[in-house]
């Protein structure tokens, strides 16, 4: 069997691990696709199919149509693969494990960054043995440029895996870790951006970067690892919009972080705010990373759809995947499809539901209602058979549901929690925290630009390693 020039440029260790987790080469008879000179990989942390369909209607719906018929800015792309995202030891999987796959190009435990599935996860000797390679570090060492950009924490699961490695995601700032982890010579996530060659950064999370005396929580009160980070690089550091938008374009680095912990809702945002939206970090990223003359890898990530679903708020799920859209619009207006390949994913889905028969352009966050038996809408609540009336929709499991009641007739308020039949969640300090899960079902891969022939059919998550790696050049 002939390779194609993508699988070629990955390597015999690469491709082998490729092969043991179910991802066959392209074949001989595929014509090998166009390399990019750029890839820009969007994921919606937790944005399935059923997340995508109905913030398609939700933003159709916001511009005053029935919604349905929309498209988000994605949706267009001319190519589209299905992608199985389960972790080595889990159905459903988690965004450390998930975002591993897709950086290193290698499956593996739920809960670790970018190191192998033999090492057990909090195990910090066994990480440092298991560290993986990831397409940033392999791409910046052939001289590209790398941009990390992220409505979470910079530090969580999804963005930590461009450039980190920890056999634990929670490790994002050194007063997470253990004494005999730190002991050992792990270090924490945090520390490992400040000393990462990234082009640029943008996102929240900076407690895990300050000590006590400016507002964190590392465990030097003095710490201070944006001004460490600055000296070292000549490169700027920058806490609101409006700094970041003023930095020059001078060749030096940028470090943006907005917010102490996850960057605000879309919906819950107060006029004025200093924080940047996605589309305006995408944006910035994009013009720093072209002004470099280099080859770049930058990953946008929608981290607050996830935080949404696992609340139960379906309605701030849905804004932010709106925006979401809004940042990949940006992009394609800011590339050049000819020698950028815009890749655009989910991590993992979420037990969404989207159902109960309601009639055309129904408020998509309302209570469902039906049509006659004519077909003619009645613009009346559908009753379920306990009499009640229920949202279109809803979730399998978290926040919504309450064990032992009789079921209540759901809230109108499109901003209210959603029913939901499984309470589950955690227990912290005696206090039973309701969650909602991730879902194990396959997510889509959209792609445009050059390259983007390449995707199609079902693949394993780990194949998207592959397309970040398809940037020509060295």
């Amino acid at each position: 069997m002939k390779l194609s020039a993508i699988a070629l440029s990955l390597g015999m260790a690469s491709l082998l691990a490729a092969c043991a987790a179910g991802n066959a080469p392209l074949a001989s008879s595929e014509q090998a696709p166009a390399q990019p000179s750029n890839v820009i990989l969007f994921i919606g942390d937790g944005m399935g199919v059923s997340t995508v369909t109905a913030a398609r209607i939700y933003d159709g719906q916001t511009r005053g149509e029935t919604g349905e018929e929309n498209l988000l800015s994605f949706e267009k792309f001319p190519a589209l693969a299905l992608v199985k995202t389960y972790n080595t030891n889990q159905q459903v999987p988690d965004s450390a494990g998930t975002a591993s796959a897709m950086n290193t190009g290698r499956k593996t435990r739920a809960g670790v960054i970018d190191v192998a599935a033999q090492s057990h996860r909090g195990d910090c000797g066994e990480g440092l043995a298991a560290t993986m390679p990831n397409a940033a570090e392999q791409l910046h060492a052939r001289g590209k440029a790398i941009g990390i950009v992220s409505t979470a924490r910079i530090t969580h699961a999804t963005p930590a895996a461009v450039y980190a490695h920890a056999p634990e995601r929670d490790w994002e700032g050194d007063g997470e870790m253990p004494e005999p982890a730190r002991a050992t010579g792990c270090t924490d996530i945090a520390k490992q951006l400040t000393g990462f060659p990234f082009e640029v950064a943008l996102g929240g999370g900076s407690r895990y970067f300050f000590g006590r005396d400016m507002g964190g929580e590392r465990r030097d009160a003095a710490a201070d690892l944006p001004s460490a980070w600055a000296s070292a690089t000549g490169g700027h550091f920058v806490s609101t919009a409006a700094a970041m938008k003023s930095v020059p374009a001078d060749g030096k680095p940028l470090f943006g972080l907005f917010s102490k912990s996850h960057m605000t809702y879309m919906l819950e945002r107060k006029p004025g705010t200093s924080e940047p939206t996605l589309s305006e970090m995408t944006a910035t990223a994009i013009d720093r990373l072209q002004s470099t003359g280099k080859g770049y890898y930058l990953m946008v990530e929608g981290g607050r759809i996830d935080h949404g679903h696992h609340d139960g708020r379906a309605d701030l799920a849905l804004s932010e995947t709106q925006e979401f859209a809004r940042a990949v619009k940006v992009a394609l207006g800011k590339v050049d499809l000819s020698d950028t390949l815009i890749l655009v994913t989910a991590d993992h889905s979420h037990v969404f539901t989207m159902a109960g028969y309601p009639t055309r352009g129904n408020p998509i966050l309302g209570l469902a209602r039906g049509n006659d038996d004519r077909g003619e809408p009645t613009g009346e609540p559908i009753l379920a058979t306990d009499g009640l009336p229920y949202t279109t929709l809803g979730y399998q499991n978290g926040p919504g549901a309450h064990p032992g009641q009789p079921r209540s007739a759901p809230s109108d308020d499109p901003h209210a929690v959603k029913q939901a039949l499984v309470p589950t969640g955690d227990v912290f300090n005696g206090v039973h925290d309701l969650s909602e899960t991730h879902g194990g079902e396959d997510v889509a891969l959209y792609a445009t630009g050059a390259g983007s022939s390449a995707v199609h059919g079902v693949i394993e998550q780990n194949r998207i390693f592959d397309y970040l790696m398809s940037i020509s050049g060295e």
